[in-house]
């Protein structure tokens, strides 16, 4: 009798729990995961970055979208008859054409990739702006200007947020094996990282770094002495960056069972950040190339970065934003600067003057039988013209005939 009772007991009980299962899945469950989106693995890009098999490397670099909320967001600075039909969604559909026409091998987002005080939600914002080169599968990579973080989100949010999208190579921290000195824990700013990018594929070269390219935060705003003025790249930031330099001068001497040209063991270097140095206004510029139609917006404080670029001996061009009606180049000393031109019609520009974007062209040295290493960089710009015109195309560094 008891163990009859029991099992009644126990059949009685599991009844109670089902029914109360059924109560809470019918009732309460849908309300408790409305809001829970399916969780989904981020798609990664092709890696390792190499150059292609015919010797070369394409960098499209996007600078200034100032995007908004998209549709929602007028256009600043176009022609009369341009504005009623301008929005956002005209920098999506350059930067669509731009990938489509040049299909780049990377993409670099020099800054300013959201106008912070036009976007609603940073994350929605940052989504749709970078929503053509999700769309391509291209690998990219990206830093933060002065207004990204004048929305929903801070800065070490944002990066946070850019390295966990897809087909991204954003990192909101360098990472330890860049540098020599792994001693150095605290670095200035959200967004210092190195991508390496490898040699051709049966090549000498396919699995050492041919070409290195360096990512830096260079601040928003900040006010020294009562003076309100632009963020600067900080000495923990350049120590970081002179480690990542060193590491990588004779890298390929590690590879004993390849016979390597002592030429090739210093591969060059690009660097990408936002808000121009100093220098840019008080040195003049050699060989400049492109329109300077206004002052360059720096920082009043000159933290040496110009200093250790040279002292480096391997950066050859650098690449900014910030200014936008600047598209030039102008070499200071050794080095080419150079400005992406503002491809966002949310951002300042001038009317009837095209937005634009900044192309980058490495090539590899044909050895007796195979590629070697980098040879030359070149440079042009695309214009949103109706004819996607490519002007000012010039060399920035050629292996041979650099001092």
């Amino acid at each position: 009798m008891d163990l009859e009772r029991k099992w009644y007991s126990l059949v009685y009980l599991t009844l109670i729990i089902a029914f109360v299962h059924l109560i809470f899945t019918f009732l309460f469950a849908h309300k408790l995961t409305l809001y829970n989106h399916k969780v989904r693995i981020k798609k990664q890009p092709e890696l390792p970055l190499r150059f292609r098999s015919d010797g070369t490397f394409k960098i499209l670099q996007v600078a200034d979208m100032h995007y908004g909320n998209g549709l929602l967001t007028r256009c600043r600075d176009v022609l009369e008859t341009e504005f009623e039909h301008c929005t956002d969604l005209n920098t999506t559909q350059f930067l669509r054409r731009l990938i489509e026409v040049e299909k780049p091998d990377f993409v670099a987002f020099t800054g300013d990739n959201i106008f912070g005080t036009s976007a609603t939600d940073a994350a929605e914002s940052l989504l749709e702006a970078f929503g053509p080169v999700l769309e391509s599968g291209l690998p990219w990579a990206a830093v933060l200007g002065n207004h990204d973080q004048e929305s929903t989100m801070s800065r070490r949010e944002l990066m946070s947020f850019i390295s966990l999208m897809d087909f991204s190579l954003s990192k909101t921290y360098p990472s330890d094996e860049d540098s020599e000195d792994s001693s150095m824990h605290y670095i200035d700013g959200f967004g210092n990282y190195n991508l390496e990018v490898l040699g051709a594929l049966g090549s000498s070269f396919a699995n050492c770094s041919v070409l290195n390219l360096y990512f830096l935060d260079s601040g928003d705003r900040a006010t020294v002495n009562g003076i309100r003025t632009y963020g600067w790249i900080k000495e923990s930031q350049l120590g970081w960056l002179r480690g990542v330099s060193n590491k990588f001068q004779g890298k390929c001497l590690d590879m004993k069972s390849v016979d390597i040209s002592p030429a090739w063991l210093n591969p060059p270097a690009l660097a990408f950040f936002h808000i121009p140095i100093p220098e840019i206004r008080q040195v003049p510029m050699k060989e400049i190339v492109g329109q300077y139609q206004e002052h360059a917006a720096v920082s009043i404080v000159n933290s040496g970065v110009f200093q250790s670029f040279t002292s480096m001996g391997n950066l050859k061009a650098v690449f900014i934003g910030h200014d936008h009606t600047n598209d030039f180049c102008g070499k200071l000393d050794s080095i080419w600067f150079c400005y992406g031109g503002g491809i966002g019609y949310h951002g300042y520009g001038r009317a009837g003057w095209p937005r634009r974007a900044r192309i980058i062209l490495a090539e590899l040295a044909k050895g007796d039988r195979t590629w070697t290493g980098v040879e030359r960089v070149t440079t042009w710009k695309r214009l949103d013209d109706g004819k996607l015109s490519r002007i000012d195309e010039h060399v920035l560094w050629d292996r041979y005939s650099s001092q």
